[in-house]
């Protein structure tokens, strides 16, 4: 799921911004998530009704997989590559799908919440992403992430420390930075969720904050490996293809 949700998006892409198969404005209007719209402030001209108006909603699903240039979406990409796997791995591939769609209509039901009044239309996975970032790190607060410290030095930090940062950025940016054209909100919408949904959609088998390392059945270990203690190797029903 994690490798088609990014294909999805590349391939909107790809022929929305680069092949143009419609206008970039239209698609931005017609198909992202506009507050003034979503809270009846305003009326959305004829010519972008693509939606019945009781089926607005549904852009806030819509529109996270529409971004305005390459850079937007490279940067969302890579998160949703880089955390989603895992975070897959732990809920299962339908469940996680599920995950992600909620993540993002959390996000833009968040920001329109935020900001009512907005005649801008929302567009992105970031707020999905974030998602995928704070149920990474509600699952699994230990494991060592690679970060460039200063943009040139690799460093390698615990997830609670690096991922606990970027998330608290996020909630400071939320509340002094309103005039952003990045929507914090977004952000932090899709990281409440993320929060909230990990406990329920992950497989009952795996624990949160790390409490117990599981290798997923996924992984081969050979033979002749040490495993750390306390780690238990395919234990339980949690990897890819399996229930």
């Amino acid at each position: 799921m994690t490798l088609g949700i990014i294909a999805l998006n590349i391939i909107v892409y790809l022929l929305v911004n680069v092949a143009q198969l419609t206008e970039v404005k239209f698609a931005t209007i017609a198909f992202g998530h506009i507050p003034s719209v979503s809270y009846d402030r305003v009326n959305l001209p004829t010519q972008y009704q693509i939606f019945p108006e009781y089926l607005y909603g549904l852009t806030a699903l819509t529109a996270s997989f529409l971004h305005a240039n390459f850079m937007h979406i490279a940067g969302n990409m890579l998160f949703i590559w880089v955390f989603g796997d895992n975070v897959e791995d732990a809920m299962g591939h339908w469940r996680f799908l599920i995950f992600y769609l909620l993540c993002a209509y959390a996000a833009s039901w968040f920001h329109a919440f935020s900001f009512p009044e907005s005649n801008a239309p929302l567009i992105g996975a970031s707020g999905a992403a974030a998602g995928i970032v704070a149920a990474y790190l509600m699952l699994h607060p230990k494991m060592k992430v690679w970060v460039l410290f200063l943009g040139r030095f690799p460093l390698k930090l615990p997830a609670f420390i690096l991922l606990g940062i970027w998330i608290a950025f996020q909630g400071v940016m939320y509340i002094a930075d309103s005039g952003s054209n990045v929507s914090w909100a977004a952000h932090v919408g899709g990281i409440i969720a993320g929060i909230v949904l990990v406990g329920i959609f992950k497989r009952k088998s795996v624990p949160l904050f790390d409490r117990q390392v599981i290798i997923p059945e996924a992984v081969e270990i050979s033979p002749e490996a040490t495993l750390p203690e306390g780690v238990l190797p395919n234990s339980s029903v949690w990897g890819r293809g399996t229930k």
